[in-house]
């Protein structure tokens, strides 16, 4: 009997295990008010590039609905960022916007983060001053199941990418994404298609802007017009706190269900861009003109660059359907073989 019920257990821990979304008790489950990770499905395995040769991904994967927030990025620093060696965060987020940010606290090995201003929407804005470094050093906590530990390995230096320290230029240049990785920044075709390609079917064409639209957007906030975003244009879509929260355009998401790929902050890709740069896409609140959002325009960057227009978003692998039903059959294998002994025993 008991070896039935331990059968009985492990058969719904591989169940549970193999789900795609993975509730985390930080970032994916963020306190009421405020967004939390989440992720949407970006189908059409195998489809065309477009003309410029860019978007065309061979396997379903998950790209972040959301840039990743104040909110979400202040967890982090809570979690890893006591003292800081790596520099995860940068003075200016404190202080480069007059309502909303990150302040820190204490001293090198008691340091505590908290998102601070006057806009009641601060922690749901995108996060900003962050390197190409910052981003991918996220993206292991999340693949290490967000630990409480200092920045080191299997927190922050292992997992998604093998940073051992890189914090230059040409070594962070260096950092690949590991096999098997589940969380990492967008490949530049990966973000590519989740911005422009219209879906539906593998030759189905590309949008000129991640709003669904071939038309140049609108900068006016709303939550109901179809083709807006966060840009500069003779005026700020906000003059007072210049960020917008993410998913703030509601009407106005990309073709796969994602929000501000358009304006508000560039964001990194993975992509290399020459010998000491790696690729941004986006525009920003800051951009002069629509153009900057507009699939034909990329940006590329050091990878220790950072600036207040400059965030990302996360992206996620969908684990194969083969590999679950591996565990799933195994599971029911001991769960037969359990069933046996105990109809013998009987």
């Amino acid at each position: 009997m008991r070896r039935f019920k331990q059968a009985i257990l492990c058969l719904a821990i591989v169940v549970m295990a193999s789900s795609v979304t993975v509730a985390w008790a930080d970032v994916f489950n963020m306190p009421d008010g405020e967004t939390s990770l989440q992720f949407v499905t970006v189908g059409d395995a195998g489809n065309a590039a477009d003309t410029n040769g860019h978007g065309s991904v061979g396997y379903t994967y998950q790209m972040g609905k959301y840039d990743v927030t104040l909110g979400q990025y202040c967890q982090f620093l809570n979690a890893v960022a006591k003292a800081d060696p790596y520099g995860l965060y940068a003075g200016a987020m404190a202080g480069e916007f007059a309502t909303l940010g990150i302040a820190r606290s204490g001293s090198s090995g008691s340091y505590s983060y908290t998102v601070t201003g006057s806009y009641s929407q601060a922690a749901n804005c995108p996060i900003f001053y962050v390197t190409w470094g910052d981003a991918v050093r996220l993206c292991n906590w999340l693949q290490n199941g967000q630990p409480a530990r200092p920045e080191g390995d299997g927190t922050t230096e292992t997992g998604a990418y093998t940073l051992n320290g890189a914090v230059t230029t040409s070594a962070l240049m260096a950092v690949t994404r590991n096999a098997g990785a589940t969380y990492f920044l967008p490949s530049e075709d990966e973000w590519y298609k989740a911005a422009y390609y219209k879906g539906g079917s593998t030759n189905a064409g590309y949008w000129l802007y991640p709003t669904q639209s071939n038309a140049m957007p609108s900068n006016v906030l709303s939550a109901t017009g179809t083709n807006n975003a966060n840009f500069y244009n003779g005026v700020y879509t906000d003059p007072v706190n210049l960020l917008t929260p993410v998913g703030a355009f509601a009407d106005s998401p990309g073709p796969y269900g994602t929000y501000d790929m358009a304006g508000n902050v560039l964001e990194w890709e993975e992509v290399y861009k020459g010998a000491s740069a790696r690729g941004l896409r986006g525009g920003s609140f800051y951009g002069s003109t629509s153009i900057y959002m507009a699939s034909s325009h990329e940006y590329n960057s050091a990878p220790t660059f950072e600036d207040d227009f400059i965030g990302f978003r996360v992206a996620e692998a969908v684990p194969e359907p083969g590999s679950i039903a591996m565990l799933v059959a195994g599971a029911m294998s001991l769960l037969a073989y359990a069933w046996r002994r105990r109809a013998k025993a009987a």
